[in-house]
């Protein structure tokens, strides 16, 4: 139900095609007992998944690891450490700190809003005030400088960081799905425009597709159904040139 109904829907389509699915919940969440730590400390229980799933399924030699928003983030962080994951499905992975939300809503919401004409007609009419929004841009701008010239964390490693390592270190096929109607695809787009990001994201094994109409959790029927079938597809393919390596393999062996 809610947003997560469309992982009930993508699982069953991809059930219907074929495909080993298992949907779960992380300790503390759900029908999980437990204790949730934040998707920052999930790594037993993505590693308890896979071993419940390759138990129930012993022909299966391989994962791919789908998630939205911070599921993806701690996908990617996951991915290296399990040879079993030879595939990553991120969508609109989460990668705010308080300085990336100012700097994004900074170029995705002021400028734009001052573009609009609704927002001149509000001002003339005095339905708009002014100083309340002033007070909220100048706090945003200064959250923005603060980041640009302190990108600083304390000394453990930030979990953007780590997913840059994550994603460094992954070799395998990457399919990344990102909504044209949210902050949080924003943000990460902006993230992946410069540095180590920007090189780690034009590898071959790096397949991105931009949803314009999307919004974070793909909420449309229409949206839902393209972000499926981009997922269905790609599995597909990723899936048929895994099984033809390994009939390379096994020619070659005998």
């Amino acid at each position: 139900m809610g947003s997560h109904r469309q992982f009930l829907l993508l699982a069953r389509e991809l059930a219907q095609a074929g495909f080993a699915v298992l949907r779960f919940d992380y300790r503390g969440m759900g029908d999980s007992a437990g204790d949730y730590g934040g998707f920052e400390h999930v790594e037993e229980d993505i590693r308890s998944a896979i071993d419940g799933l390759m138990a129930q399924c012993p022909q299966l030699k391989a994962v791919t690891l789908l998630g939205l928003c911070d599921a993806a983030s701690a996908a990617l962080m996951y991915s290296p450490k399990d040879k079993r994951v030879t595939g990553l499905i991120l969508m609109n992975p989460w990668v705010r700190t308080e300085s990336s939300q100012a700097a994004t809503y900074l170029r995705h919401y002021y400028w734009k809003r001052v573009l609009q004409k609704s927002f001149w007609q509000k001002l003339v009419a005095g339905r708009f005030g002014i100083g309340k929004a002033l007070t909220e841009f100048v706090l945003t701008l200064r959250k923005a400088r603060i980041a640009s010239e302190a990108r600083t964390v304390a000394s453990a490693e930030s979990f953007v960081q780590r997913m840059l390592k994550g994603f460094k270190l992954f070799d395998g096929p990457v399919l990344l799905l990102l909504s044209g109607r949210d902050l949080t695809a924003k943000e990460f787009a902006d993230l992946t425009v410069a540095n180590e990001w920007r090189t780690a994201m034009h590898r071959q094994n790096v397949s991105r597709i931009d949803l314009s109409t999307a919004d974070h959790t793909f909420s449309a029927r229409s949206s839902l159904e393209a972000a499926n079938q981009h997922c269905a597809l790609w599995l597909t393919e990723h899936s048929d040139r895994s099984a033809h390596r390994d009939s390379r393999r096994s020619t070659r062996v005998a």
